[in-house]
């Protein structure tokens, strides 16, 4: 009875230890992405549709610099379907050019070559 019970205990911290050892993997992963972002409505959007991608966590868009930061389970998506995410949406994402359609869409002071003055205007 005493060799069931320890066994028993054996296995129960046998399992835990597994568990805590797989979930280290599950750690949450922070990359930086340069945009093409140029205001707050870029900000938004950006911020907006990476809300939506399957494992980010949470993301932050600094205008001063146009360099999101993207806290995300690498379990759930990685840094291309991240950066895939942003240029769908219409900007550029370090070396990966803005998908032509989702530029299109976008409004013209959200464009390269609108106001840069950092601020939302519509």
């Amino acid at each position: 009875m005493k060799t069931n019970v320890f066994s028993l205990i054996a296995a129960f911290f046998l399992l835990v230890g597994l568990t805590a050892w797989t979930s280290a993997d599950d750690k949450e992963k922070e990359v930086k992405i340069k945009t093409s972002a140029v205001c707050e409505m870029c900000k938004e959007r950006i911020e907006r549709n990476l809300a939506f991608e399957k494992g980010v966590r949470e993301s932050t868009l600094n205008l001063e610099d146009k360099v999101v930061t993207v806290k995300y389970n690498p379990k759930k998506t990685d840094v291309a379907k991240i950066k895939s995410n942003i240029t769908k949406t219409g900007y550029d994402a370090d070396e990966v050019a803005a998908d032509a359609k989702g530029y299109d869409k976008l409004p013209a002071c959200c464009k390269k070559d609108g106001h840069s003055d950092g601020k939302g205007h519509h």
